[in-house]
């Protein structure tokens, strides 16, 4: 389990996280929503230890994350990040290979190769795994850097906006992959996500964050409905219920 207890972040003078506490369910899909700026991104960084977290605590399986080792912490947690700028000509199968890194060190085993296969064919990169990254589309990029994480094999996966530059076929591509990591493989997946579709479809929790504070956590059908989701984005959402789904209408 992942427990955040008190944490907050401030850049200058402005809070950008305060005085967060949450529980992330271990084997369930937990999204964080919000508008832009509402801390998402923030927290998510700081559960992976990417950005220093000012105060509180944060703990993995019951242990402080200041306490790892980098390395263990490796192979503990995982996370994308919004934005990813490799500047080397690499193949899909070379970026996917760095997964392992923190399990070979650079020489990887028949093992790690085996753990890059499985994550190729999981984000059904067969066919053009021998492509270089900058001959891909945006959309590509962004499946072949979700295959690193995944080949990176660690019980928590941390995703920053994964369905940014995807088209509506491959946004549900993706959820739909890590829904199955999630049921068959009992991932534990932390989400930072603006369409509250995809959130309310596939997610078991959420999360919604405002002006850096946490104004609503619970199960998806607790968060999705229309005066959580005023509090949330000062909007009228009509909720529509698709094959037993709560679907926002926003656009009225």
């Amino acid at each position: 389990m992942v427990d955040v207890r008190n944490v907050s972040k401030k850049y200058g003078q402005r809070n950008v996280v305060e005085d967060v506490s949450i529980q992330i369910v271990k084997g369930k899909i937990t999204s964080f929503i919000g508008a832009n700026g509402a801390g998402k991104s923030t927290l998510l960084s700081m559960i992976s230890r990417l950005i220093a977290k000012d105060t509180g605590d944060i703990l993995i399986d019951g242990k402080e994350i200041s306490q790892y080792k980098s390395n263990d912490l490796a192979k503990k947690i995982s996370i994308l990040k919004q934005t990813n700028h490799i500047n080397l000509r690499l193949t899909i199968r070379e970026l996917v290979s760095f997964g392992r890194f923190p399990y070979s060190q650079g020489r990887l085993s028949e093992e790690d190769w085996k753990h890059v296969d499985e994550a190729i064919r999981y984000m059904a990169l067969e066919d053009i795994q021998y492509k270089y990254l900058d001959q891909l589309s945006g959309g590509q990029r962004q499946r072949a850097y979700i295959a690193m994480v995944i080949a990176q094999d660690t019980e928590y996966i941390l995703l920053d906006e994964p369905l940014n530059n995807l088209d509506m076929k491959h946004s549900v591509q993706i959820m739909k992959i890590l829904r199955r990591l999630v049921d068959e493989l009992g991932k534990t997946i932390i989400i930072v996500i603006h369409d509250i579709n995809f959130a309310s479809r596939y997610s078991d929790y959420i999360v919604a964050l405002k002006d850096g504070k946490v104004v609503r956590k619970g199960m998806t059908d607790e968060i999705i409905e229309q005066q959580a989701l005023k509090e949330i984005f000062d909007m009228e959402i009509a909720i529509k219920n698709i094959d037993d789904c709560p679907i926002c209408d926003y656009f009225s």
